[in-house]
C-alpha cells in the first residue's frame, strides 16, 4: 500500500506547506491537503484536529503539520488518541522520531526552518521506517496513556 501523507498548516505555516506540496507533486508522493489555503489568520488547533482525524480514520498514514514554531501544532496533535507527534527542527530528529518513537506526525515551524530544510525533514520522516525491537515496548507504553 502506498502511503498517503496528510498536510495541514495555519496561516504562518501556509507558505512552507505549499512548498512541501510542490515537492510532493514533483516526486509523485500522494497527499491530502487539509488547509489552510491562504495567509489569512486562522486557529491552528482546527487544522491540527483535521489532520489527526484523517490519520485516525485511515485516510492518511502519516501527517505533516506546519505553524510558526511547530509547538502549538504538536501540543494539539498529541491530545489525540493514537497520534505520536514530534516537533522537529533538524533532520536527525525527524529521522530518529520515526525510527525510535514510531511518530506518525511531523510538526515544523515555518519561522524556524526554511523550505530546503523543511523538505529534507519531511523526506526523511516519510521514508524512514520504525525499527521496532527494543523500541516497541516503549512505544506501547506511550500508546497505553491513550486509554
Amino acid at each position: 500500500m502506498e502511503k498517503i501523507i496528510a498536510l495541514a498548516s495555519d496561516h504562518a505555516g501556509f507558505p512552507l506547506k505549499e512548498e512541501i506540496k510542490l515537492h510532493f507533486e514533483k516526486e509523485g508522493i500522494k497527499y491530502i491537503d487539509l488547509g489552510t489555503d491562504s495567509l489569512a489568520s486562522v486557529n491552528y488547533p482546527d487544522y491540527a484536529h483535521k489532520l489527526c482525524e484523517a490519520i485516525t480514520n485511515n485516510e492518511a498514514q502519516l501527517g505533516v503539520l506546519v505553524c510558526g514554531t511547530g509547538i502549538g501544532m504538536s501540543m494539539v496533535a498529541n491530545k489525540h488518541c493514537g497520534i505520536r507527534a514530534a516537533c522537529c527542527s533538524d533532520t536527525f530528529s525527524a529521522r530518529m522520531t520515526r525510527m525510535h518513537n514510531d511518530a506518525n506526525v511531523l510538526c515544523m515551524g515555518a519561522r524556524v526552518v526554511g523550505a530546503g530544510l523543511g523538505i529534507d525533514m519531511v523526506d526523511l520522516f516519510i521514508n524512514t521506517e520504525f525499527e521496532g525491537g527494543r523500541h516497541t515496548a516503549r512505544v506501547e507504553m506511550v500508546n497505553s496513556y491513550d486509554k
